[in-house]
């Protein structure tokens, strides 16, 4: 093995990765046209039985028959259950405009994440508006379902902010991206009783779904993050940052009421991080205040008052329906695995 080894070209292990470059994206391609095929093939099915239903006697019992007879014919094909004839029926319902359904968001997704759409909405505009995000952010079809049990389009931008005064002529789009209220907190298990540290590190445990929270785009960089300035210490709380934007986003948690002192800490970092980790290239650092409740106008007053672009917003654990929350770890069973193995759930 060693001697084929070396006969073989000083490029040959960069070829290969190239060409197992190639491959994936072959597939994806792939599957991407199967998948455009299938979702064309579910929504023609369904138009074809809203012509039969509005000029024949359609009824059920021909639908019954038709989604039989369909999987005798194409035994190999999962997708002519009787549930599933009746959900086409619904899809081409729900997209009956001119458009070829290939170019509309929901064309792009899978038929899993269709269903989801045709079962959680109904109207038509939300359907479109979470289809597009689905597609742009990638969302698994429980990614899907989660932002639309907790009304996302509801929340997004919601959070009173300063962004725009701040950062004039990008605040606005910013703050559709950054500045969610409130954040559903549901997935880590707690009460609201909860105190600061229990949520940093529950928040930590869970690393993945608390990003996917704050919004698409968002990477971790540290808990607790360590700041030397002139030999005082400070740790921000969680310090994350946001690609779409390219800038740093310090996020500071308290358990309880909104006070205007607590922007005074956050402006604080927000321009240490600024001065000490921000690269000439990156945007300008944006603070984030999580606050278990709040007065508007108190925010308004101590976000009018603050020098850094800044966004103040609450948290939840109540948006989820109780057949949801039961399927969530409790706190006894976070605080477990934080005791047991943190290093092993920090990575995780």
């Amino acid at each position: 093995m060693t001697q084929i080894e070396s006969d073989l070209p000083e490029d040959y292990a960069a070829a290969l990765t190239t060409l197992k470059g190639l491959v994936c994206e072959a597939q994806l391609r792939a599957q991407r046209v199967v998948n455009s095929a299938m979702i064309e093939l579910y929504w023609n099915i369904g138009r074809t039985i809203l012509e039969r239903q509005t000029n024949e006697s359609w009824g059920s019992k021909v639908l019954d028959r038709l989604a039989r007879d369909l999987r005798a014919e194409f035994p190999h094909m999962r997708g002519f259950s009787r549930t599933n004839v009746y959900n086409m029926r619904a899809f081409a319902a729900a997209w009956s405009g001119p458009e070829p359904i290939v170019q509309t968001p929901s064309g792009q997704l899978s038929w899993s994440h269709n269903v989801a759409l045709l079962n959680k909405l109904s109207d038509h505009e939300l359907r479109r508006w979470y289809a597009s995000r689905a597609v742009q952010n990638g969302w698994s079809v429980a990614a899907l379902e989660h932002q639309i049990l907790t009304g996302l389009h509801t929340r997004t931008g919601a959070a009173p902010n300063n962004l725009e005064a701040r950062l004039p002529g990008e605040g606005t789009d910013l703050a559709r991206a950054v500045a969610k209220d409130p954040l559903v907190l549901d997935f880590l298990g707690l009460t609201e009783e909860a105190q600061e540290h229990a949520i940093e590190e529950a928040m930590t445990l869970r690393m993945a779904q608390t990003l996917a929270e704050f919004g698409p785009g968002f990477a971790f960089v540290g808990r607790q993050y360590h700041l030397d300035v002139d030999g005082d210490d400070f740790f921000i709380d969680l310090l994350l940052y946001h690609v779409p934007s390219d800038r740093y986003v310090v996020v500071e948690l308290k358990a309880g009421k909104f006070k205007p002192e607590h922007l005074g800490q956050l402006n604080f970092y927000v321009a240490a991080v600024n001065d000490m980790l921000r690269l000439p290239r990156q945007a300008p650092t944006v603070g984030i205040l999580v606050c278990g409740s709040r007065n508007e106008r108190t925010v308004r007053y101590a976000l009018d008052g603050s020098a850094q672009p800044l966004t103040v917003t609450s948290y939840t654990y109540e948006a989820l329906p109780a057949e949801e929350k039961e399927t969530l770890p409790s706190p006894a069973a976070i605080s477990a695995a934080l005791e047991h193995n943190p290093a092993d759930a920090v990575e995780a």
